[in-house]
């Protein structure tokens, strides 16, 4: 497994995402094979482990912590949460305040069983709280111990540049893969120049790069690409006609599939730390053996972008998945 190095800890450059086992977004997942992911993961080398309260309403952090007891040691996992979204029947919601966080911050703790978080990340900026105010609480939980690191998720580089002067910033976590490369503009650079990892998630864009999906694909009430545009029509034929593609340039050029290709490209990436691999089954985890022991060369990045430009005529973005704002 490769790594890299997160404020003097060494992390698995693959990490395993848990909002599929959540179960709110995603359809249901049995408990015993939430748990088992969790523990393949580990026999993979994978040490990463990303999660947050919002994913299933707090069930993705019980199913971690359940791992972690299960496993009878917490040594070697790198646990990454995040805070900052609160929710009830009407939606999703940004919250940043103090007391939000300190609220937060025991409950993962005590979901996820353990009296230390690795990473702690604010999940989205919240327009109402000053980023200033929201940084000074997490660097309260730093300097007390009672997390390791400090990250931030969806964070635009003006917004990361206020955070870091009030507390260090050691992580950001935007989405990216090969249909969705908004952060290359302005975000890789500034995280790039500050030692700032990036931990980006979608890699495989809510699954529609792995390359199972066809136009006659039904999503189950409550599954969020129901409302994710990408997988709309006429969009979704494009996208579609994308994915083949690259799939076909996988398997000439390497002997691989579009799922190894797309997850390879994110890792390949200038000034990529790591990229989150959803899984809601311990055999999900077994394509991770093609993604590993090869690269690609600059030709190869040339030609997955013709691909994409000759194939997608409407691209639309990620911004689909941002919360509400609260009223102050």
């Amino acid at each position: 497994m490769e790594q890299f190095s997160l404020n003097n800890t060494q992390v698995s450059r693959i990490g395993l995402g848990t909002w599929a086992i959540g179960g709110s977004e995603w359809g249901e997942v049995p408990e015993k094979d939430a748990i088992a992911t969790c523990l393949s993961a580990l026999e993979y080398g994978i040490n990463l482990i990303d999660t947050a309260p919002i994913y299933g309403r707090g069930r993705a952090e019980e199913i971690i912590g359940k791992a972690i007891r299960q496993r009878g040691q917490r040594d070697g996992i790198y646990i990454a949460t995040k805070a900052g979204l609160e929710w009830n029947e009407h939606g999703v919601y940004t919250n940043s305040t103090p007391t939000r966080l300190r609220q937060e911050l025991e409950g993962s703790l005590r979901r996820l069983s353990t009296d230390y978080i690795d990473l702690y990340q604010i999940h989205w900026p919240d327009p109402i709280v000053p980023i200033e105010e929201a940084a000074a609480v997490m660097r309260e939980f730093y300097e007390q111990g009672r997390i390791r690191a400090i990250g931030v998720s969806n964070f635009s580089a003006a917004q990361m540049r206020t955070f870091s002067e009030v507390a260090p910033l050691h992580s950001n976590q935007p989405p990216y893969n090969i249909f969705e490369r908004e952060i290359e503009n302005t975000i890789v650079r500034w995280c790039r120049e500050h030692t700032v990892a990036l931990i980006v998630y979608s890699p495989l864009c809510r699954s529609l790069l792995a390359g199972r999906l066809t136009t006659s694909t039904e999503f189950p009430a409550g599954d969020i690409r129901c409302v994710d545009p990408k997988f709309q029509p006429p969009r979704f034929s494009q996208y579609l006609k994308a994915v083949a593609r690259l799939d076909e340039f996988a398997q000439k050029n390497y002997g691989k599939h579009v799922l190894h290709l797309a997850m390879r490209w994110v890792l390949d990436r200038p000034g990529i730390s790591a990229a989150l691999w959803g899984a809601k089954r311990p055999g999900q985890l077994h394509a991770l053996n093609e993604v590993l022991g090869w690269k690609l060369d600059e030709a190869a990045m040339q030609a997955i972008d013709q691909i994409v430009q000759e194939s997608i005529t409407d691209p639309v973005g990620p911004e689909y998945l941002m919360p509400r704002v609260r009223e102050a």
